[in-house]
């Protein structure tokens, strides 16, 4: 099935209808620093009226077959990678994302997730314990929820729509995607695959709005009854404040916070695997990621000889004729600055890369929101670049003295979402891992790495369940017991 374009304003989709609402938003694309389309953005009243379609499709959804949800869920599936180009070309263009991160890494991650938690329904079931009592029986059911609220941010968009909208539906829950407003086009495409393979209206639900509107329009959509559960991917500051909102209503809710995540560098580590690992896992889509390598905690055995080599590498990888890494927006590019700006004040020195973040102006002629890969060195724990999450491409080295002392260095950060260590021993590396408080440790590869087939989610204030695999799956699903005398 071809792919369609964008429209000139990237609609609303409520009860299966695109809706072009009087208010709207310019979408920036960060590759100009300028409009590239218009968004419809929602009132508090077109948000109820999203859950109202979601709650009124749920009674009809949640009894069909498993095989039939299972065929749709495939079907949209194919319709994704059908489109696969183009797809990635919208992520492109609304959030900068380069050729490899978009096209070969994000649209095709996302299609296998979406594959394999169809896969996954048909086996969802219950169980029948034998209980105490002499004549009676019991049986536990699995059951779909109701209507879920996702909540879905910028930097991976189709992976995220997919954790959020596909697990929901393949559990037989309907839902509403609250689209990030910086990639609105990307998530209206995913929506128009799922609706393109048979789902029935109602079922996927699309909102999307101005940023200064967002708690308002969420919040009416958290406190109306009809949402069951709120699932959130995005910052740690807004996830508290979701948390809170859902707290104050008793809905349970599925945290995908932030990270700042540590790659350990033991004294044994293969230099050039360690390397080639903690650049790519510092880099890839300009950092942007919630998984990204922030801190590179060294032995000082080697550091000296490691350093000179992730120097040298980057060096390797830099073109001077072609343009830095693109970041989201030029707020993110200030932020980002104003952390290795401090740093630099505070003692830190610069490794590699360009010390004030930008492109060079004798070789980049294009007005794109830029940042050149930055590596800082010298940096202290108090410092702000060590604790504050970058989102960006910047990442600072520390050597240290022991694995204890990087496994504590490493804990002491709040977040917890992913780690990596460099070992040649792996019964070390698998100590190690069993001490770093995080959701996932990966021996001898990057910190980045997400599929199908493994739980993600964080500890600390990177948030709390998980998605992916069975256990995303029963983050859908409401127990129910049943007892009865024989």
């Amino acid at each position: 099935m071809a792919a369609p374009g964008p429209p000139s304003i990237i609609p609303l989709v409520i009860n299966g209808k695109e809706e072009v609402r009087p208010s709207t938003f310019d979408v920036i694309s960060p590759y100009t620093n300028t409009t590239c389309w218009s968004a419809s953005s929602a009132s508090p009243q077109d948000a109820i009226r999203a859950v109202e379609a979601a709650e009124a499709a749920f009674p009809a959804w949640s009894q069909t077959k498993p095989a039939l949800r299972r065929d749709i869920l495939f079907k949209a599936a194919d319709i994704l990678e059908s489109r696969l180009e183009k797809n990635a070309e919208f992520m492109r263009t609304e959030m900068g994302a380069d050729i490899g991160a978009s096209q070969f890494f994000v649209v095709p991650l996302a299609i296998r997730m979406l594959r394999d938690v169809a896969s996954r329904i048909t086996s969802i079931c219950g169980s029948v314990p034998v209980v105490e009592e002499e004549g009676q029986s019991a049986i536990v059911f699995k059951e779909p929820m109701g209507v879920i609220l996702g909540i879905v941010p910028w930097n991976a968009p189709y992976v995220f729509g997919v954790r959020s909208a596909a697990c929901a539906l393949a559990a037989g829950n309907t839902t509403i995607l609250k689209s990030s407003e910086l990639t609105p086009c990307c998530y209206w495409a995913l929506t128009r695959a799922f609706h393109d393979a048979g789902l029935p209206d109602g079922c996927l639900n699309l909102v999307s709005c101005r940023p200064q509107d967002a708690a308002e329009v969420v919040n009416a959509m958290i406190e109306h009854a009809g949402v069951k559960k709120v699932n959130f991917t995005g910052s740690t500051a807004v996830g508290r404040k979701i948390a809170r909102t859902c707290g104050q209503y008793l809905k349970p809710c599925l945290m995908e916070l932030g990270g700042k995540n540590s790659s350990i560098v033991c004294s044994d580590a293969n230099i050039e695997t360690a390397v080639k690992a903690v650049l790519a896992g510092a880099y890839l889509n300009s950092g942007q990621i919630c998984m990204a390598t922030d801190r590179i905690l060294v032995h000082s055995s080697i550091a000296p000889a490691y350093i000179d080599a992730l120097k040298s590498a980057l060096q390797t990888m830099s073109d001077p004729s072609s343009s830095p890494p693109t970041l989201v927006n030029v707020a993110s590019k200030v932020r980002v600055q104003r952390l290795i700006e401090e740093a630099l004040a505070s003692g830190a020195h610069v490794i590699s890369g360009n010390a004030i973040a930008g492109p060079n102006p004798e070789t980049q002629s294009d007005s794109g929101v830029r940042m050149t890969p930055v590596l800082l060195g010298g940096v202290k724990e108090g410092m702000a670049v060590w604790q504050e999450e970058a989102f960006a491409s910047l990442a600072a080295c520390m050597a240290v003295d022991s694995d204890e002392e990087a496994i504590r260095i490493a804990n002491s950060s709040g977040y917890g979402l992913s780690a990596a260590v460099f070992t040649e021993d792996l019964r070390k590396g698998l100590a190690m891992a069993k001490k770093i408080q995080s959701g996932a440790v990966h021996i001898n590869s990057m910190t980045i790495h997400d599929e199908p087939v493994l739980p993600h989610g964080g500890v600390k204030n990177s948030g709390w369940g998980r998605f992916n695999a069975s256990q995303g799956l029963e983050e859908f699903l409401v127990t129910k017991s049943v007892t009865w005398m024989d």
